[in-house]
This record gives structure tokens, C-alpha cells and sequence, in this order.
């Protein structure tokens, strides 16, 4: 099973490149799933079928080995958020909070990014795919996806011993007393699911079957925002193994007997100078060039068109090289190295926070918890070159006294 996502600025292309990717591999005899995650739903539109019509949220067979599915966040969290939900407006209800207003403050933030993610796992656990690609949204939303099943888990984890802990030590009468329900069993078990799924989307997303491919056009601020983007990727655990330039214009160069295309070669003159950039700014991952063909590519035919015109594309089910986070025993103490392709040591924030270390690139920031060992070490330094994040923890002397 492999699982790539594509994602990329607005307007990109990246449906259609996923789309493309997808349709090639169905018709490579590779059994394909192509989902979106995208609110634009316009997955559909590029392989012209309605996947909107199915309340079940099954996928749609597009032809044969491949399908397709948009994903209806109703179908996927409506029972467990509702057990949840009923608790919360129980509790307001004590307190006097507005019906009408209570129903809009206990609504679940986030509710397409959760749907999407236990979605994907479900389809990943218990789907017979080969492959399954996911169209992502653009990505700010991408970014904020994927950071939720870490992020939600972190949470979870601290708020189920408290929630387990009250069950067991305030007594129906104390509660009471208190004028505030306890949450039943029931709320706690969907809390307790959530965590466990949360757990498991994590372990597939960053795990050797997944990866990302950033999709582009070669110009400025798109490569810009490319490269933070490959940052805050690699910050949440996540690896990128290929990025996909697409729009890429046709050679200017007159034919025999026709005069140059002069604004045609400007683009060309201008694109040329996006790709060197794309390529040095993305050095070591591969380059796949999408010409700018004469027709919008809707339907499988014309997908698969797309994919065959590609220069540079590889074997989707190919195995991922991953190099995530990995802690190294050194003669003074260890060395945590994370993964932070094109960051800037002016552009980073580091924070010890108990057995915790808050790493912070921009605006995008990642809540690590130590390993054992570390934790009863303290930070003695830390840099950024070649790509990597290097942090240094020395034995707390009060904890590993020397001598």
C-alpha cells in the first residue's frame, strides 16, 4: 500500500495532477483509490464523474481498478460528535447558556479536516487499494490537516486521565452539588476512540508508505511559497519525495518558413529561470515537468494523456526514504536531529517545556515529546545547516550526578 498526497498553492493544478497520477496508475494495472480532501470538490470535475450524489460516502468506480471518492463529513463523524455534543450541551444548559447559542458553540471546529483524516484511514486499513491518492486543499488548509491528528492526540492525552479520573472520584451526589454533569461512559469512549484513530493517521502519514508531492508552476512566488511549505512539512514529520511543475509552455522557437513566437519566448525565457530555481531550491528530490497542453485535460483519457506527456515521473509505489527525527547517543550526551530542508536559524524557535520540546519555524509549530532518556537531560545547545535541525542534551546533573 502506498499512499501520496498532492498539494500545492491555489490554482496550481495539483487535482488535476493528482487526478492524472492516479488515472495512470489505475491503467498500469496498479488498484487505485484518488480521494479529495480539497472543500472545492472539483476532483469530479476533472475525471468528469458526480461524486457528489452518494450519501454513504462509498467511492464511485471511475473505470476499471480505478475509483473515486469525495468525502461527506456528516456521514463520517455525525454518531460519535453527537454523544460528545449532547454531554456539551447538557453542562451549558446548567449554567444558562441560549439553546440557539449553545448548539453554535458545542458545533466541532474542524469538521471536514477530521472527516478527511479518519477517512483516509479507514480507506488505507480496510480498503483493497494498491495505491491511494489524496488531492489535498491548498496548503495552509494541508498544513493545518496535517498537523491535527498529532496536535488532537496531544490534546486527548491530557484531558482523558482528568475526564477518567473525575468519573471516579465525584459521586453522583457531589456532582450534584456541583451542578455540572458528569460526562457518561459514552462520551468518554468516542473521546477514547478519537485519540486511538488520531494515533493511527499519524503513524500512517508519516510512516514509509506515505509522502507528499508539492505541486508548482515556475514562478516566483509560487516557488516561495513551495520552499516554506516543504519546511513546515518537514517540521510536522512528513516527507516530500517529488515535486511536480506544471503549465510548463511549449518551445518558441519558429518552425521553418514562420516567424518567432516573441511573447511565447518570453514565458519561455522567464520559465526557464523558474525551473533552474525549482531545481536548486529542491535539490536532491525529483523534478517532474507538465507541458502546457493545447486542451484542458478532463476525462480519464485526457488524464492519462497528461501523465504520458510528464517528464521525469517515477514509480508510484516506489519506496519511501524516510528521515525523520532520530536521536543519537554521543560522548557527551545525545543529539535529536530533525529534518528542516531551506530553514534559517533566524526563522526558528526552540522552547524546553518539562518532557517536552516546542520547536517553532515561522508560524508553524510542533509540540515534540521527549523520549525517556532525554527527558532527564537538559538542552545544551542547538543549530540549523544542511537541512538539519540539530539539538544537543547534555544529563541533568541532578538527575545523572557525575563521578
Amino acid at each position: 500500500m502506498r499512499v501520496i498526497l498532492f498539494t500545492g498553492k491555489g490554482g496550481v493544478g495539483k487535482t488535476t495532477t493528482a487526478a492524472a497520477t492516479a488515472v495512470s496508475a489505475a491503467r498500469a494495472g496498479v488498484k487505485t483509490l484518488v480521494m479529495s480532501t480539497d472543500a472545492a470538490h472539483s476532483l469530479g470535475d476533472a475525471l468528469g464523474v458526480a461524486l457528489g450524489g452518494s450519501s454513504s460516502g462509498s467511492p464511485v468506480d471511475v473505470e476499471p481498478g480505478l475509483s473515486a471518492l469525495q468525502i461527506s463529513p456528516p456521514h463520517r463523524l455525525g454518531e460519535s460528535w453527537r454523544v460528545v455534543q449532547d454531554y456539551l450541551l447538557a453542562v451549558l444548559d446548567t449554567i444558562g447558556v441560549d439553546p440557539v447559542v449553545a448548539e453554535e458553540l458545542t458545533r466541532l471546529p474542524g469538521a471536514e479536516e477530521v472527516a478527511a483524516l479518519l477517512e483516509l484511514r479507514s480507506q488505507v486499513e480496510s480498503g483493497p487499494w494498491d495505491l491511494v491518492v489524496v488531492d489535498c486543499a491548498p496548503t495552509a488548509e494541508t498544513l493545518r490537516l496535517l498537523a491535527l491528528p498529532e496536535a488532537l492526540a496531544w490534546h486527548l492525552e491530557r484531558l482523558l486521565p482528568a475526564q477518567r479520573g473525575l468519573i471516579r472520584t465525584l459521586r453522583p451526589a457531589a456532582a450534584a452539588a456541583a451542578g455540572v454533569p458528569l460526562p457518561d461512559p459514552a462520551v468518554v469512549e468516542a473521546v477514547t476512540g478519537w485519540h486511538r484513530q488520531m494515533r493511527e493517521v499519524h503513524r500512517i502519514l508519516t510512516g514509509d508508505q506515505a509522502s507528499v508531492r508539492l505541486v508548482l508552476t515556475p514562478e516566483r512566488v509560487v516557488i516561495a511559497e513551495s520552499r516554506r511549505t516543504w519546511t513546515s512539512l518537514s517540521l510536522y514529520g512528513f516527507v516530500v519525495d517529488a515535486v511536480v511543475v506544471n503549465r510548463v509552455f511549449p518551445d518558441a522557437t519558429a518552425e521553418a518558413g514562420q516567424r518567432p513566437d516573441a511573447w511565447r519566448a518570453s514565458w519561455n525565457t522567464a520559465q526557464q529561470g523558474g525551473l533552474v530555481e525549482v531545481r536548486e531550491s529542491f535539490a536532491g528530490l525529483p523534478v517532474v515537468v507538465t507541458p502546457y497542453l493545447p486542451s484542458e485535460p478532463i476525462g480519464a483519457d485526457a488524464l492519462a494523456d497528461l501523465a504520458e506527456a510528464q517528464d521525469g515521473g517515477s514509480d508510484v509505489l516506489a519506496p519511501v526514504t524516510h528521515r525523520g527525527l532520530t536521536v543519537e547517543r554521543t560522548d557527551e550526551g545525545f543529539l535529536l536531529v530533525l529534518p528542516l530542508p531551506l530553514a534559517h536559524a533566524a526563522d526558528l524557535g526552540l522552547q524546553r517545556r518539562d518532557d517536552e520540546l516546542v520547536v517553532t519555524v515561522g508560524e508553524h509549530r510542533r509540540v515534540l515529546t521527549l523520549p525517556s532518556a532525554l527527558q532527564r537531560c537538559v538542552v545544551e545547545g542547538a543549530s540549523v545547516r544542511d537541512g538539519l535541525l540539530r539539538v544537543r542534551f547534555v544529563p541533568d546533573e541532578e538527575v545523572w550526578p557525575r563521578g
